[in-house]
């Protein structure tokens, strides 16, 4: 016979099964909710997560929605906080991947070992490690909200095994190839945009968000305070950066400082050409009526500066990676460098660009190796004057 533990009214039943299980249940409004579990422990810290959800005027029936239902009403929830991108990609994750694989589940169904097969089958299905990890933060962070409302016990998700990321290697120009193409960039209406990506390191959605009034002329600074963001399907947008530390003032120096006169003296000929279709918007880098800058133009662009120079096809992105690489190798303190790139933290520059120390490297075993090796002193014998004791 089952050994029963009574609460007060309103609290619910805690017992033990002739198994050795144990059962807590909870009534409200004549339904009856149950769960099972090995201790005590956890049918106790599932009671207290229920009465929470009852407190809170929640449906008993919350783990009973299906996952697909729950994915809509989390985005509702969380769109207020999200960067309009990011709550694109969330979006576009739950509606690719996770409804059409999970969505008919409830979410009291939905157990550890589902979870893990779902991964599992998107990764036989050919999806990359990046996707299924995307797909995992996406799931993981609805399904905390879910238990945090004490609509599951616990989030299903939790401790799933991921397939692992595999870095591909920064490609990045050396100092004589950044040479090459500024020499080919010379006379391009982006010129000045290729410079200040090689010696600033800025992000490209921050280059397109510049404007006149960031330009400092007469410290030769750029006030960085903003990024052009584009969602597909709404169009561009100008959002601040994510971390307080991508909020920062850049030094340039007197060759990027001149680049940007000679923009602006093309802006000024476009504007002119314009007449009434320009748009002024104030943007260092727009499009020829004054807009944002298209990214595939700006690829295209790219592209085509490369080949003049006869270098290999790279991203824009690298551009990024070659400052960092040619800072950090010609002796300039990671701390200085960091904050040029608007990291959050050192460390993330360090285990970005750790292996690009090559040049570093080098220096610092030769210094140590002059530091630390002792002077090899020869010594003369003198020779003992005949006929004198030791």
């Amino acid at each position: 016979m089952a050994i029963k533990r009574r609460r007060g009214r309103g609290e619910g039943t805690l017992f033990k099964l002739p198994s050795g299980r144990w059962r807590a249940q909870i009534t409200r409004d004549g339904k009856r909710e149950s769960f099972g579990a090995r201790t005590k422990e956890e049918c106790q810290e599932w009671r207290r997560k229920m009465l929470f959800q009852i407190d809170n005027g929640l449906d008993l029936e919350g783990g009973r929605i299906q996952l697909e239902e729950w994915m809509e009403q989390w985005l509702e929830i969380v769109e207020p906080r999200l960067r309009p991108k990011t709550f694109y990609q969330y979006t576009r994750y739950s509606r690719l991947y996770i409804a059409p694989m999970l969505g008919d589940l409830k979410l009291k169904e939905l157990t550890p070992q589902r979870v893990q097969k779902f991964y599992g089958d998107l990764t036989r299905d050919g999806k990359s490690a990046y996707t299924v990890r995307h797909v995992h933060r996406i799931l993981h962070l609805a399904l905390d909200k879910a238990a945090q409302y004490g609509m599951i016990h616990a989030n299903p998700a939790k401790g799933a095994v991921l397939p692992s990321l595999h870095k591909s290697e920064i490609r990045v120009l050396d100092a004589d190839e950044v040479g090459k193409l500024l020499t080919a960039a010379s006379g391009n209406r982006l010129e000045a945009l290729f410079q200040l990506a090689v010696v600033t390191g800025m992000r490209q959605g921050e280059l397109m968000g510049l404007k006149w009034s960031d330009v400092s002329w007469s410290s030769g600074t750029l006030h960085v305070q903003r990024q052009l963001q584009r969602v597909p399907g709404q169009g561009w947008t100008l959002i601040e950066p994510k971390t307080r530390a991508g909020r920062r003032i850049v030094s340039i120096g007197p060759g990027a400082i001149d680049a940007l006169r000679r923009q602006k003296e093309r802006q000024n000929l476009e504007r002119a050409v314009a007449g009434k279709k320009w748009n002024e918007l104030g943007l260092i880098f727009a499009n020829s009526v004054g807009n944002p800058m298209d990214a595939h133009n700006l690829r295209k662009a790219f592209i085509a500066v490369l080949k003049e120079a006869g270098l290999p096809e790279i991203r824009f992105h690298d551009l990024r990676h070659t400052a960092a690489s040619l800072m950090l190798n010609h002796n300039v303190p990671l701390l200085a460098v960091s904050r040029m790139l608007g990291h959050a933290n050192p460390s993330i520059t360090l285990n970005t660009y750790a292996h690009l120390y090559n040049e570093s490297l080098s220096l610092a075993g030769q210094v140590m190796d002059e530091l630390v090796t002792p002077v090899r002193v020869e010594l003369t014998s003198v020779p003992v004057e005949a006929g004198r004791s030791g």
